[in-house]
């Protein structure tokens, strides 16, 4: 020991332990319970928009079995009535049955075009789409482009809150 330095004497310095991260203070604890409600709360949006929307692939399911059925047995006069009544029973479930159910003819291919403005393709339902189906000459129908329309409006049709 060198007595011309004071300080070589002294003990080394202890270090304090490091802080650990658990466990963890009320902020945090705070900040995780925000967080886990606020994926609940949209959990819970998905999962009720995801049951509202149930018709919709009930429905796109229907469809794809009658298309099927229509490319088998090329009847287009079957496949126009049972597209029509599908549509018929989607839009009664989705709007009030007052606004949906006296509907016919050309307000009935009107509304369902109004319903296909939102939609990417802006493809239309022919005019004389509703008459078809009891027309002898059905045949003459694109039951293609009517499928496209059908599935469109089955799908991004807005329903009213």
């Amino acid at each position: 020991m060198n007595p011309q330095d004071p300080l070589a004497g002294l003990h080394p310095l202890r270090e304090p332990e490091l802080i650990g991260w658990w466990p963890l203070a009320p902020g945090w604890w705070l900040l995780l319970a925000l967080i886990l409600t606020a994926m609940a709360i949209v959990a819970f949006i998905y999962y009720r928009r995801y049951q509202a929307d149930a018709y919709r692939r009930l429905a796109a399911g229907k469809l794809q079995a009658l298309h099927t059925a229509w490319l088998d047995s090329k009847d287009s006069k079957s496949f126009i009535a049972a597209t029509n009544a599908l549509l018929k029973s989607v839009a009664l479930r989705a709007f009030p049955q007052r606004e949906v159910a006296a509907k016919n003819g050309d307000q009935w291919v009107e509304f369902l075009n109004q319903g296909l403005a939102g939609s990417a393709d802006l493809k239309r339902f022919p005019e004389d789409f509703a008459a078809a189906a009891y027309r002898a000459d059905a045949g003459a129908m694109n039951c293609d482009l009517v499928g496209q329309c059908a599935m469109a409006w089955i799908k991004y049709h807005r329903v009213p809150k």
